[in-house]
């Protein structure tokens, strides 16, 4: 089966150096690429390189974006090289987060042969790109002298020249972070030396199965080879896995600390969103779901990168549901349902992961065990709690401007651009 390693990063020097170094380890590697610096006007540029040629096309989109490229090219031209080709590096755009892509690898159908995606039902046998080649590793090319930089701040994608298109929101963390924390190897730009332990100690934290490398030196983990084995090699999570994953480490190191909290009673909106303002200063990154007592069945996941948040619904709690939600929760979910369940609550909780670095996790933990519902609140019941005041809506950015006062309708979840509800709960690109 044909071998297909992702690669990524937002320092594309590093990026063709790590392309060098696979290409003198394996000659006939294909290295597949699609810049979208051109996108808002409907181009994209794809480059092929083999060891016979290197070719260059121009492809017009009738709807310029990432989902039509994907779906129109992306998917279509892997599945030409499945079973033709032994080893593909997909090379993504450093504007592009691997995990969405990775999502639509193993989710879209597509006909084998064909030269676009199918819909299922056609008879003919959709299946996903991961059904017809090895999905072996997604590997993130990181520069250690402005990553942290970047991984902590606020700018957007346009400020930082790394966009053009018009509705991309999304900030320079929210990329650098998801880069680094769905790879399974890590390449770093230049050899770790003194001044490095913040940004190790963050790594580690984010991303702690991922191998580290240089771009200098060729190594097969670059293909998947050798990796430990809790790597993800491309598959994405769930909302209800485990949120530290690969045991990384919990004890400070300077300024860095993960802090974990959890709860078994629900958060109060209005105090909860003015706690969000403790995770957008100082911390890298937040994960995890959330409990909303105006909204008691429904899953909310948090993410946080830099200065930007989003909350977005995410599914439905056990507690309280049939017989065919049950079912359709898997083995696993239940399981851990069953492990926790509270004889009131059911398995609804709180809990967040928060990677620190520079913010104090205690003061965190304060804010956000201040937002949950006090024993007076929590005794009046569901019927008070559904009259609270609730600024989120069913998606929510922070930092926001104006949040509306009062609940609004559910507007329905936004794609996972911008840190949102996972992709397998969505199952939109």
């Amino acid at each position: 089966m044909t071998e297909l390693v992702v690669l990524c990063g937002i320092p594309q020097d590093g990026v063709e150096r790590t392309i060098s170094r696979m290409r003198e380890l394996d000659p006939q590697v294909v290295v597949l690429h699609h810049d979208l610096h051109d996108l808002g006007r409907g181009r994209v540029h794809r480059r092929w390189r083999d060891d016979r040629t290197d070719e260059r096309t121009v492809l017009e989109l009738a709807h310029g974006c990432v989902s039509c490229t994907i779906r129109e090219d992306v998917l279509p031209t892997l599945v030409a090289l499945a079973g033709r080709a032994r080893r593909v590096v997909l090379h993504l755009d450093p504007r592009l987060e691997p995990e969405p892509v990775c999502w639509a690898l193993g989710t879209v159908l597509c006909e084998p042969g064909s030269s676009a995606p199918r819909a299922p039902g056609d008879g003919r046998d959709p299946c996903p790109v991961t059904d017809l080649v090895d999905l072996r590793a997604v590997v993130t090319v990181v520069d250690p002298d402005r990553w942290l930089d970047d991984a902590s701040g606020d700018a957007t994608l346009p400020e930082r020249g790394l966009s053009t298109l018009p509705d991309d929101e999304r900030t320079v963390a929210q990329l650098a972070v998801g880069q680094a924390e769905f790879a399974d190897v890590l390449v770093t730009t230049r050899p770790t030396r003194r001044g490095d332990d913040r940004i190790t100690a963050v790594l580690d934290r984010l991303s702690p199965t991922a191998p580290r490398l240089e771009t200098g030196h060729g190594d097969h983990r670059l293909f998947g080879d050798g990796l430990p084995a809790g790597a993800r090699r491309g598959v994405p999570g769930g909302v209800h896995e485990p949120l530290l994953r690969g045991e990384p480490p919990l004890e400070g190191v300077g300024g860095v600390r993960t802090l974990v909290f959890s709860a078994r009673r629900p958060f109060h909106p209005d105090r909860l969103h003015e706690a969000l303002d403790h995770l957008l200063d100082g911390v890298v990154r937040t994960r995890g779901r959330v409990w909303l007592a105006t909204r008691p069945g429904a899953v909310l996941w948090l993410e946080s990168a830099g200065g930007g948040l989003r909350i977005g619904h995410a599914g439905d709690w056990l507690a309280g549901a049939d017989e065919q939600a049950w079912a359709a929760a898997g083995d696993e979910r239940r399981a851990l349902a069953a492990l926790a369940w509270h004889p009131r609550w059911g398995d609804r909780a709180q809990d967040l992961v928060v990677l620190c670095d520079g913010a104090d996790p205690d003061r965190i933990d304060g804010a956000l065990h201040g937002a949950l519902l006090s024993d007076a609140e929590l005794a009046a019941g569901e019927t008070a709690w559904a009259g609270l005041p609730d600024p989120f809506g069913w998606t929510h950015d922070e930092p926001c401007d104006t949040p509306e006062r009062d609940t609004p309708e559910p507007t329905g979840s936004s794609p996972r651009r911008a840190p949102a509800p996972r992709r397998d709960e969505e199952g939109d690109i």
